[in-house]
């Protein structure tokens, strides 16, 4: 049985992965110009944005700025606060599921808000968003899923998460929780959904209407102990 449902918020509520891969590109481009980062940019998918920077850094040996992750979050927040927009139907189908919802994000907690309220989901949340900032480890650790689920009240094993990267993936299945992978954000790769199913994943939908049905499903017990 499902109790709560969790939603990732950057892919899942807003279109946002484009935005911010689009950012990380032009600022590390124009601080550490012929140097090629398309490469680098296309690994960002469901990385902790000060992890990315350290693994890009170990790779071109290069010496981050003073406050360079500062620098890339404003203009990400900026970025997105301009122009980001709600994932096609993702509004009809949260007021469509019959479960409190919530939001775990590895993105800090002041763009999480601002992407909420773009999307115009404020009333669906409320306060239960949670980001990475409010524990140790991002995902692919469940910690931050682990601290929502006992701040909501919930058995963990009664959450229904819903997901487009494999770091978020993991880091809910790592929890106990069951899973959804949604894969139709603008910047899921070709195939991918083909990835999912070959690790095990069964339950992924490519448009948002199909989640009230999933969610349902979830409600009456007909996942079982299958976590995705």
């Amino acid at each position: 049985m499902i109790d709560h449902l969790i939603c990732d918020c950057d892919g899942v509520l807003v279109d946002s992965e484009v935005i911010a891969d689009h950012v990380l590109f032009d600022t590390l481009s124009r601080t550490f110009p012929g140097v090629d980062f398309r490469a680098a940019v296309a690994t960002a998918f469901g990385q902790q944005t000060s992890r990315f920077l350290a693994d890009v850094a170990a790779r071109f040996n290069l010496t981050l700025p003073e406050h360079f992750l500062e620098t890339i979050d404003h203009n990400c927040e900026v970025a997105i606060a301009e122009s980001v927009c709600p994932i096609n139907g993702v509004r009809d189908a949260l007021r469509q599921v019959t479960l409190p919802a919530a939001v775990v994000s590895n993105s800090r907690l002041t763009r999480v808000h601002a992407s909420v309220r773009r999307a115009g989901l404020d009333a669906i949340f409320g306060e239960r968003i949670f980001s990475a900032e409010q524990v140790e480890r991002p995902k692919p650790y469940p910690d931050i899923y682990l601290h929502a689920a006992s701040a909501l009240g919930v058995e963990p094993a009664r959450c229904l998460v819903v997901e487009d990267s494999l770091s978020g993936l993991n880091a809910a299945r790592a929890a106990g929780m069951k899973t959804i992978a949604f894969v139709g954000a603008s910047h899921i790769p070709s195939g991918y959904a083909d990835v999912l199913r070959e690790m095990g994943i069964t339950r992924i939908m490519k448009h948002m209407d199909e989640l009230p049905a999933l969610v349902e499903a979830g409600v009456r017990g007909e996942f079982g102990d299958q976590q995705s």
